[in-house]
């Protein structure tokens, strides 16, 4: 197989956005990875944002988190804010908790009218690290029977997905199928449960999430009804993302841009929820090894696309990205 980037081919196509089905690639069929390559070339270099398919995540998982998502945020406020979110961004962000300032967009000056709760790896050696309990580097709520394992399987079922995709997006961006796999032997991944209440009325430049690009490799966002994401595409317009059962919406982050000089482009999107209805989200963001070093793909550069990025560490753009973008950060301690 020639290490060369596969042709772009553009995939079935629901208004704006790509659809990619998987199902063949995780079935080990041949030329599947090729072909699928191919597909979210075109989608990642046109759009950044396509709908998955295939990805054999069942429904039911998905129900799971978002019931905990609703009796999570359920609570009443002095009990979500008994695990108030640490320095590590675990547990629970507040009401207007965060202000989007590393948007290259809008120059967001309000904080986001959404609260969130915040789950990353429950591993015993990240708890010693921080000194905790094993299995305590997470905060957990006392009084939500169900909830830890909930949340628990469904991130080790995305971690797995995630590191069955990696192969797709090296192949993709003309690397051998292996390229990201050192890098994605204990990603980085964090889970939200993201409540934004109905909102018909904003302030000017007021938002349920402000525009903005995420910070990771890749997010990975269930079908949703209550609908309120949109995506800028590249013509400067926004698109309200439709719904489609059984799909889930998944976006280019800023880590994957820089590895590819921008060959992969980082979407801004934003929320609003004028539904009606409270809306739940579960964003699932998959990372590479904190340690990893980003440095451009040789596949992603020449006379004519110099790289435009230093190398940096995952780790530290994640940090500056957190720092900027939270205030419990930036103050040095817990909010």
């Amino acid at each position: 197989m020639s290490d060369a980037a596969p042709e772009p081919r553009m995939p079935r196509m629901v208004g704006d956005l790509p659809v990619i089905d998987v199902s063949a690639w995780l079935a080990g069929e041949p030329g599947a990875l090729e072909r699928i390559a191919g597909e979210l070339r075109y989608a990642c270099e046109q759009v950044g944002v396509y709908f998955l398919t295939g990805h054999g995540i069942p429904q039911a998982a998905i129900d799971r988190v978002l019931a905990a998502a609703k009796r999570f945020h359920a609570q009443p406020l002095d009990e979500k804010l008994k695990i108030k979110v640490n320095q590590e961004t675990v547990g629970y962000l507040p009401m207007k908790g965060s202000t989007t300032r590393t948007s290259k967009v809008n120059v967001n000056t309000k904080p986001n009218l959404n609260e969130a709760f915040f789950l990353k790896r429950e591993s015993d050696e990240d708890a010693a690290r921080l000194g905790r309990p094993p299995g305590h580097r997470n905060q957990w709520p006392e009084n939500l029977p169900g909830f830890r394992e909930d949340t628990l399987a469904y991130m080790t079922a995305m971690e797995a997905l995630g590191r069955k995709l990696v192969p797709i997006y090296a192949r993709a961006l003309g690397m051998p199928a292996g390229h990201f796999d050192a890098a994605f032997a204990r990603p980085g991944m964090t889970l939200r449960l993201s409540h934004y209440p109905h909102t018909e009325v904003l302030e000017d430049n007021e938002f349920g999430l402000a525009p903005h690009t995420d910070g990771n490799f890749a997010t990975f966002l269930p079908p949703n009804p209550v609908s309120g994401l949109s995506i800028r595409l590249k013509d400067g317009s926004w698109c309200d993302v439709p719904y489609m059962a059984g799909a889930f919406v998944v976006n280019t982050g800023d880590i994957l841009a820089h590895w590819s000089n921008d060959v992969f482009v980082s979407t801004p999107h934003r929320a609003i929820n004028r539904s009606g209805e409270e809306r739940f989200a579960i964003p699932f963001f998959l990372n590479a090894d904190p340690k990893t070093l980003l440095e451009c793909l040789p596949s992603c550069q020449g006379p004519d696309r110099p790289a435009k990025y230093e190398p940096i560490t995952v780790e530290a753009y994640s940090e500056w990205f957190q720092r900027t973008n939270y205030p419990h950060l930036q103050k040095g301690k817990a909010a």
